[in-house]
């Protein structure tokens, strides 16, 4: 079935339907292993072929495409030749430049979004620039895989679950906590924690005194270990 998504099979050149049902892959077909976008999309675009992905916990990884070797040959040499003129090296320049600019736009708009969202009072603004680059820094790296890189939740959303991230993090225990494995009880546990981490911004929010043994001062004070 053209274009289907199939499960990776227990046997060579087999996959799996959704159903359980174990089919053997056509003769004269490859795999064709995920890693070159532009070859996997043209080889998509020019026929037959059968896409493999596999479910990991919440994400779907892409096991490769299956295709008629002919097919994956022939394009995997034309797109050799194209990508060996100038005028392609140009375009990846260019493009490259452009991704670059991108990025860094980004962060700037990211950034001033999680100061939006921290809203601390005027006595603690240098501390919230901190905060706020801390944040940044560590949630909008491309490929970082941080809520921060979503396009699905409005950017305010977005630095705001990324400031919350942080805080879990480097203010409090999550990293060693040793929570049972039950149906929700790790959700139960942040949610616990977020609302302490919200708590403790509203202090700063209200402009209160920074007493020495503050979590968030000592997790920003240089020295301290990058992650806890």
């Amino acid at each position: 079935m053209p274009g289907h998504m199939y499960l990776p099979g227990t046997a060579p050149n087999t996959v799996r339907t959704p159903a359980g049902q174990t089919l053997e892959v056509p003769p004269g077909w490859i795999l064709l292993l995920p890693g070159d976008a532009a070859l996997t999309r043209r080889v998509k675009a020019a026929g037959e072929y059968w896409m493999v992905q596999e479910k990991v916990g919440r994400r779907v990884f892409s096991r490769g495409v299956w295709a008629p070797r002919t097919t994956i040959e022939r394009t995997q040499e034309a797109l050799a030749a194209e990508r060996s003129t100038a005028t392609y090296a140009k375009r990846r320049v260019a493009a490259s430049e452009r991704r670059a600019t991108d990025q860094a736009e980004y962060v700037e708009d990211f950034q001033a979004a999680v100061v939006a969202y921290l809203a601390f009072h005027e006595r603690h603004a240098v501390l919230a620039q901190q905060l706020a680059t801390a944040v940044t820094a560590h949630a909008t790296p491309v490929g970082s895989g941080t809520v921060a890189r979503t396009r699905r939740i409005p950017l305010e959303r977005r630095a705001e679950a990324a400031v919350i991230a942080w805080l879990r993090h480097q203010t409090t225990g999550y990293d060693t906590m040793k929570i049972a494995r039950v149906k929700g009880k790790r959700r139960e546990v942040r949610r616990a924690l977020a609302q302490r981490s919200k708590e403790l911004l509203a202090g700063y929010r209200r402009g209160e005194p920074v007493g020495e043994a503050c979590p968030l001062a000592l997790a920003l004070s240089p020295g301290w270990p990058a992650s806890r």
